[in-house]
């Protein structure tokens, strides 16, 4: 890509380029990564061409974005 990927603009899903860009590192390599289960890809179309979570990217890199716990009952739900 010929200009610089941005954090907050990053689409929820990621191709294996631009993945590949973010962490610096071959694209083969992503693919790699996705088959020992570091990197889960989800496949899309018929062609079988792989998406990676935007979440699952910025854990790699060791960001973790602040979302609301569904887990966790608030103590009004008592």
């Amino acid at each position: 890509m010929a200009d610089k990927l941005s954090l907050e603009s990053l689409p929820d899903l990621l191709t294996v380029k631009e993945v590949a860009e973010i962490l610096r590192v071959s694209p083969l390599t992503i693919k790699r990564w996705g088959k020992r289960g570091k990197l889960p890809a989800i496949r899309i179309n018929s062609r079988g061409d792989r998406r990676y979570k935007k979440e699952a990217v910025l854990w790699l890199l060791g960001i973790t974005q602040k979302t609301p716990s569904v887990e966790s009952p608030t103590p009004s739900s008592y």
